[in-house]
């Protein structure tokens, strides 16, 4: 599986604030245009032709690099899938035992991710309805995943009396669905909160949604 990030340029609408992104391949200015028109025109709405000319090649060069527009998004979609699944499970495993620390943990990564990689977030949130066939069934097992950490971690704490929740799924959900939102309408030159503090406000929200410590 390959990830995808994308440059870090304050002069353009996409940007990615991973500190540990690696090196860009070829593909790496065909992924960063598809990204900004998958973003602001939606996936239906990019041409290839349209990815070709942001990103300074040939529609030819394109299909050296991804078969179709479909594999272009898929890409994007597993990749960052893929780091965020990554980022998650790394903040679970380095948290404290108890599980308000745990959720809390993986709550501010969550969040954080979604306010500093807005582009990639928005288009995991809004085309999965656009993935077809392997693609798409990929996307949502990398997505289900994602789901059973956060589900776990809230049922360790309410089968461990740390949280009072009587419903442990839906409380999983509703943390997940809250913090991806925030990809929506955050605008980071546009307020006085940052990233961080966001997270941290959103990780009181989730502690507060499992009814931890009642």
């Amino acid at each position: 599986m390959v990830t995808t990030r994308s440059a870090a340029n304050p002069g353009k609408q996409v940007r990615s604030a991973n500190p540990g992104k690696q090196v860009r391949s070829g593909r790496g200015p065909i992924v960063d245009a598809a990204i900004g028109h998958f973003t602001e025109r939606g996936y239906h709405g990019t041409s290839m032709r349209d990815i070709a000319s942001a990103a300074g090649v040939t529609v030819a060069s394109i299909y050296h690099h991804f078969p179709s527009k479909q594999d272009v998004l898929v890409h994007i979609m597993s990749g960052t899938m893929a780091d965020l699944l990554a980022l998650t499970r790394r903040a679970a495993a380095e948290a404290a035992e108890e599980p308000a620390a745990r959720l809390g943990a993986v709550v501010d990564t969550w969040v954080h991710f979604h306010t500093s990689r807005q582009p990639e977030a928005l288009i995991g949130a809004s085309e999965i309805r656009s993935l077809e066939g392997e693609g798409r069934a990929l996307v949502i097992g990398m997505r289900d995943e994602q789901e059973d950490l956060f589900r776990g971690i809230v049922t360790d704490g309410v089968e461990s009396g740390a949280f009072a929740t009587p419903y442990p799924r839906e409380a999983a959900r509703a943390i997940l669905n809250m913090g991806s939102a925030v990809s929506t309408w955050y605008r980071p030159d546009g307020g006085d909160v940052t990233p961080e503090q966001m997270a941290e406000r959103y990780r009181d929200f989730a502690l507060g949604t499992v009814r931890a410590g009642a």
